[in-house]
């Protein structure tokens, strides 16, 4: 029964430094991550450099993740920003960190890898967000439609286990205002369509498919807003998706508690009868 943590860190070394508050709550979630050991933990927005993860770095994850494989793709179109790493207990077949043909720096900005195993890929994504007045909204699409193509072909080889921060809430239960956001980035007609898009070349949202009426389940909180983790005012960004073949053997989705800690919440996905 595998299990499967996918996070946006928002930075590695934030999260190693710990020097602040938020540091210190991103630590902690890290140390609880790994005390769950899955057997595939995703981390998107690891903020690295090119250069790749400092001896400081290295050591606090070979220290909390012994024994696990570790694969990083970086940003190499801005230092320090975006980045993607999985940890994985057992070694892939094979590791790729695919560019899909996205617009500009996108493809060099360290946002996809995948692992393949014998009976699975498991890949994680960091989706570009539209940014502020939606500037990269056609960009976004662009990449949109990239990744539902890349990931329809690897589902003609086995089946896909993906996760990561899609900067999209699906439907209007996936955020707490949706009416006074409707042209926010992240929850735009263009963006929801695509991700319909993406779930009809053949994928399940595995939270919305165990709880399809469920409300207030959210795995984001405006670090802005001082009340928002407060109040619950969060939006459903966080996902696992899963192909269609592997419905039968979803057996749980959670997202993990941060206490206080506003940003991304962890989400864990269990499967049942399946080995990788």
């Amino acid at each position: 029964m595998p299990t499967f943590i996918s996070w946006n860190i928002d930075s590695i070394n934030a999260a190693v430094e710990h020097k602040s508050a938020r540091g210190e709550m991103t630590w902690a979630t890290l140390q609880h991550l790994a005390e769950l050991a899955p057997d595939v933990l995703a981390i998107q927005e690891t903020k690295l450099r090119p250069t790749g993860l400092t001896k400081k770095q290295a050591a606090a994850l070979d220290e909390l993740f012994p024994d696990y494989h570790r694969y990083l793709n970086f940003s190499t179109a801005r230092t320090g920003y975006s980045g993607t790493m999985m940890l994985s207990k057992t070694e892939p077949i094979a590791v790729t960190m695919p560019e899909i043909g996205a617009p500009g720096e996108m493809d060099q900005e360290g946002r996809i890898i995948t692992l393949e195993f014998e009976n699975a890929f498991v890949s994680t994504v960091y989706t570009p967000n539209s940014g502020r007045e939606l500037a990269r909204l056609e960009d976004r699409q662009a990449w949109d439609n990239a990744y539902t193509q890349y990931v329809q072909q690897l589902s003609t080889e086995k089946p896909v286990i993906f996760s990561g921060d899609f900067n999209v809430a699906h439907q209007e239960i996936d955020l707490k205002n949706p009416k006074t956001n409707r042209r926010s980035a992240g929850f735009t007609d263009e963006e929801r369509a695509d991700f319909t898009e993406l779930l009809g070349a053949g994928f399940v949202d595995t939270f919305r498919t165990l709880e399809p009426e469920t409300t207030g389940v959210y795995t984001w909180w405006s670090q802005i807003a001082k009340q928002s983790k407060i109040n619950n005012a969060g939006w459903r960004i966080d996902y696992y998706l899963i192909s269609e073949q592997l419905r039968e053997n979803l057996e749980s989705f959670e997202v993990i508690d941060t206490g206080a800690r506003q940003d991304h919440a962890p989400i864990q996905l269990t499967l049942s009868d399946f080995n990788l």
